[in-house]
């Protein structure tokens, strides 16, 4: 009998699986986009930026089209990065910075770093956890460095949005995937094992699809018609898997993102963006069944009045002040679901519930200080870019003026829900926090070009 070499053995498993040509179709898509991301990133490294941020938040290792190549041992996220360094170091002349090297957001981002791996050295050891997935503190230093690349690479307008594409194209994905699975990835009435690989959980998840209707909105703003039919359906699908997801956290953080949008509206889209928010809680009403509204009704501020979920949250919450009297310096990074049990022993193994508390908790008093610093100074690197823009031409002016807007409405939702949800070692939390680099970093090229342009 002939046989086939072992790379056609491979190419017949994957058109023959059990689920046919969708496979092959899906699968050879993906690796291709996948190819070519790795292969430009040399010449143009933000398509290397682009392809780890579709990865991250599609987790194509753990759908169906893309698992055969993990299976070969391919690691996407890691190649992509790998691609993107060595496209940083081939093209570092032609890459451009804007005023500094290094801004005070990125330096308080490493000092943060510091801290975390400060306790992580001096902090009692992390127990019977992270075996298979990296600790906290190796995490978030590979977060950081990505973070870096990123507010080093997307530093023009049309860098960032791409950027803004890839995210909403991402969300429209998930949408989908979240419009189309079977009632079976439901758990108490919640979608659940949706999104990437370290946002999958629903609450996590409704938060990250909330952030990125912002995105969408300033992108179907800016867009011809063929455009705005495609981010009307992201605008959709987004939303709806927001609803699926029964989530408080994501709900309360809508309402902040919709104040801050009626405040923060530029005035020439005022009209549309204030028709978009009425629309969109139109279709969230809509959308919405008995079992969400009922959630959304048990939300209060009277402990009396809360239901089991609310009620555990304020115990965990004090529970994490304890842990900071006693311990000021923090429990170290990671150690909160092995020291919970000391403070409220039924909730032994149980998450914090809250970004803010739990960055209280395990780095202590300096640990936050640092956090809220480097919030603090991405809100003024924001209004930084808003008391400058008035000065540029208007096409110019509108273009960072959109952008400026999107960044801040999508930071007040996802910080908002912060509030109630643990994300301070996620990858999106970090993301969206240095998009206010990216934008500066843009608009400090701009004005370096139009110096440059008025002395000739």
């Amino acid at each position: 009998m002939l046989k086939l070499p072992s790379w056609k053995l491979w190419f017949t498993h994957l058109l023959t699986t059990d689920r046919g040509v969708n496979v092959s179709s899906r699968g050879l898509l993906f690796i291709s986009v996948f190819t070519f991301c790795v292969l430009g990133a040399l010449a143009l490294p933000q398509l290397g930026i682009y392809g780890y941020l579709a990865d991250y938040c599609l987790n194509p290792a753990d759908q169906w089209w893309g698992r055969p190549f993990a299976q070969m041992g391919i690691r996407f996220s890691f190649t992509l990065a790998l691609a993107t360094m060595a496209g940083i170091f081939l093209q570092r002349k032609k890459l451009r910075f804007g005023e500094k090297l290094i801004e005070k957001q990125e330096w308080l981002m490493v000092l943060f770093l510091l801290v975390v791996w400060g306790l992580y050295f001096f902090a009692p050891q992390t127990v019977g956890r992270y075996g298979s997935t990296d600790h906290p503190a190796i995490k978030l230093a590979k977060i950081f460095i990505f973070t870096l690349m990123m507010t080093h690479v997307i530093t023009d307008l049309n860098k960032l949005k791409g950027l803004f594409a890839v995210l909403s194209s991402a969300a429209f994905l998930l949408g989908i995937k979240a419009w189309s699975v079977p009632y079976s990835a439901f758990s108490r009435g919640r979608l659940e094992g949706i999104g990437g690989a370290d946002f999958s959980e629903a609450n996590f998840f409704a938060a990250f699809m909330a952030a990125m209707l912002p995105l969408i909105g300033i992108m179907f703003l800016r867009s011809r018609w063929p455009g705005k039919l495609y981010y009307a359906a992201c605008g959709a699908f987004t939303a709806n898997a927001v609803v699926l997801c029964r989530s408080r956290g994501a709900f309360l953080g809508l309402v902040m993102g919709a104040v801050a949008a009626f405040i923060f509206a530029p005035k020439k889209y005022r009209k549309h963006i204030v028709i978009l928010c009425m629309a969109g809680m139109v279709g969230v009403i809509y959308l919405s069944d008995d079992f969400f509204i009922q959630r959304i009704m048990s939300i209060s501020t009277d402990q009396s009045e809360m239901d089991e979920s609310s009620s555990s949250r304020i115990r965990l919450w004090k529970a994490g002040l304890r842990m900071v009297a006693s311990h000021p310096l923090g429990i170290g990074p990671g150690n909160w679901y092995q020291t919970i049990g000391r403070y409220i022993p039924e909730y032994e193994g149980k998450d914090s519930h809250s970004t803010y508390v739990k960055c209280f908790a395990e780095l202590g008093v300096i640990g936050l200080a640092v956090f809220l610093l480097f919030l603090l100074q991405s809100s003024l690197n924001l209004r930084h870019i808003y008391l400058q823009v008035h000065s540029l031409p208007p096409p110019e002016e509108e273009e960072f003026t959109q952008l400026y807007f999107a960044i801040l409405v999508a930071l007040v939702i996802f910080m908002t829900c912060a509030l109630t949800i643990t994300m301070i070692y996620t990858e999106i939390l970090w993301v969206l926090l240095m998009l206010p680099v990216c934008l500066k970093r843009s608009l400090d090229n701009y004005l370096q070009d139009q110096e440059e342009t008025d002395g000739f």
